[in-house]
């Protein structure tokens, strides 16, 4: 993968990250939750992996 490309992919998880976590926090929910379900969506990832 070229340098540039992996830099944007990079910059672009890392914005995503921001905008779910401001997106949490203006809806008022929890961020307990969104633990919740980021652990459950790397538990589905890794059992997905191993298939």
């Amino acid at each position: 993968m070229p340098l540039p490309t992996f830099l944007l992919l990079i910059a672009s998880v890392i914005v995503a990250a921001g905008m779910t976590l401001a997106v949490f926090q203006f809806v008022g929910l929890s961020l307990m939750w969104l633990g919740v379900l980021a652990l459950g969506l790397a538990l589905g990832v890794r059992a997905l992996k191993w298939h």
